[in-house]
């Protein structure tokens, strides 16, 4: 029987078939173009290969596309039946994701993963920050994916994704050295890894490592594909770090080029969140504000997340709101506020009406309470830095420099001696 790039057996004769899935699987877990057609041609190749299917429903989802995932993942449940035992398991845990069932999905994943440890397509919707165990709303959903991964270092070796996704997992939780060692290894296997990439800035962002970031990965990035599937985020990182570094026409011609929305490509997730926050962070470090810009974005917003659910979306879409002025969007969010963080959300939408306001005291007194909570709006440590600098910038607004500093230097101390926010002010860099 044919097998797959980790050794399981595929319930397909055809050669071209299992070649075409394993550059799929290969290209979606690396964030690289092909995965769609990689799945489609396999699909061609043996219209009854059942995980082919499944893969191309997770694909177009992973995508944004949505609304094409019902006919894969129908053909997929029909072919079932005479796929493998773990190809049954695997299509199971799809379903539930396709189904908004994550909770059922994390569960049913974990068992997996005791009888198939090596399924990497079935385990990585519930790794990295913007999967299900990362949205769940969980307090200690960080530590949870650790523990996830970590048993399974025997099962995988080397392999360039698990020591991606682990090096990720370590870094949300401050063991850096850890998982500079695993992303470097990654990396040095597979150099064109996208999520390898874009791990690795993550590691430059946690330790501070400004300059070495931006350069490393405005090199990486010139070969990427505006077709790739982290294209708009990895530009986000771009644009930070060259606001950040006094860059500040480099980073607003990056925002145009491939994160507004309109000019980017990518799950509208990331397009949405991104613009939001380098918009805010650009205003932080001293820019004027962008009216039309933030008026663009609340539009988006309010098209393509019109009812508040997923707790990291909302945060986002309410700050667009907010600063675009769109009181009527804004109190959807804080008023109706939904799912496991629910709590969390409808203050943070709170304060970014009164941030928009200028009203300081507001703005603080909102995010205070939930401040060591916020992890469970999902996302990565510094993605939610939105929260930390909207706190820290509204104490500098409001007067209260010296209570900024403790706490930049409580929460992220390597920022609090070298110019990476704005202590002294607001026309300094924010970080």
């Amino acid at each position: 029987m044919l097998k797959d790039r980790y050794d399981y057996p595929l319930s397909t004769s055809s050669p071209a078939a299992r070649d075409a899935y394993v550059k799929g699987v290969d290209a979606l877990l690396s964030a690289n173009v092909g995965a769609e057609e990689g799945f489609r041609a396999a699909i061609a190749a043996d219209e009854g290969f059942a995980l082919a299917h499944i893969a191309l429903a997770r694909t177009v989802q992973v995508y944004g596309r949505g609304a094409e995932l019902k006919a894969p993942l129908a053909r997929a449940l029909e072919l079932k039946d005479g796929a493998t035992p773990r190809e049954q398991s695997h299509i199971a845990i799809f379903e539930k994701i396709l189904t908004g069932k994550a909770a059922e999905a994390i569960a049913q994943t974990r068992e997996h993963v005791k009888d198939w440890p090596r399924d990497a397509f079935a385990l990585a919707p519930c790794t990295s920050v913007f999967g299900l165990i990362g949205f769940s709303g969980q307090k200690g959903r960080e530590e949870a994916q650790l523990a996830l991964l970590e048993p399974l270092a025997d099962a995988y070796g080397d392999d360039w994704w698990y020591r991606s996704l682990l090096a990720f997992a370590e870094l949300e939780v401050g063991k850096f050295d850890r998982a500079r060692r695993n992303i470097d290894a990654a990396m040095a296997q597979f150099p064109r890894n996208g999520h390898g990439a874009h791990i690795r800035a993550h590691l430059y962002y946690e330790v501070g490592e400004r300059r070495d970031g931006y350069a490393f990965l405005k090199a990486w990035a010139k070969d990427y594909p505006r077709a790739a599937h982290i294209h708009c985020h990895v530009n986000w990182h771009l644009a930070l770090w060259a606001m950040e570094l006094g860059h500040a026409r480099d980073a607003w011609d990056v925002y145009r080029d491939a994160l507004h929305p309109g000019a980017a490509w990518g799950p509208q997730i990331n397009v949405l969140t991104d613009c939001a926050s380098f918009l805010f962070r650009a205003e932080l470090a001293g820019e004027p504000r962008q009216a039309q810009l933030w008026q663009d974005l609340s539009q988006y917003a309010a098209t393509w997340f019109p009812n508040p659910g997923v707790a990291f979306v909302d945060l986002h879409s309410s700050l667009a709101h907010a600063m675009a002025g769109n009181g009527e969007a804004l109190a959807r969010i804080v008023d109706g506020a939904k799912g496991p963080a629910a709590d969390v959300v409808g203050p943070m939408a709170k304060a970014f009406g009164a941030f928009a306001r200028q009203d300081w005291d507001g703005t603080i007194a909102a995010i205070t309470p939930h401040l060591d909570e916020h992890e469970r709006l999902g996302g990565s440590r510094a993605q939610r830095d939105l929260v930390e600098y909207a706190l820290t910038g509204a104490m500098l607004r409001a007067g209260r420099a010296d209570e900024a500093a403790r706490l930049v230097a409580r929460r992220r101390p390597q920022n609090a001696h070298d110019g990476g926010f704005p202590l002294q002010g607001l026309g300094q860099h924010a970080h």
